[in-house]
């Protein structure tokens, strides 16, 4: 999968629910919320305060590992 700012975080967990520990780890605590499936990484990250680049970072090393 690639991900970019742009890809909604439910996308991301439907591609593989296995992010949920990086995700997590990166501050986003409420994978359940409503908001959270429909939100993009970058707006999520603003919510959050967030370096949107380096989730982008972990995630798309997360999903390269996986090919």
């Amino acid at each position: 999968m690639e991900v970019t700012k742009d890809t909604i975080i439910g996308d991301v967990v439907n591609a593989d629910p296995e992010v949920a520990p990086i995700l997590m780890e990166a501050g986003l605590h409420c994978l359940g919320c409503a908001m959270a499936s429909g939100e993009t990484i970058e707006e999520a990250c603003y919510v959050h305060g967030l370096d949107c680049e380096e989730l982008v970072k972990s995630l798309t090393e997360y999903f390269e590992s996986k090919k």
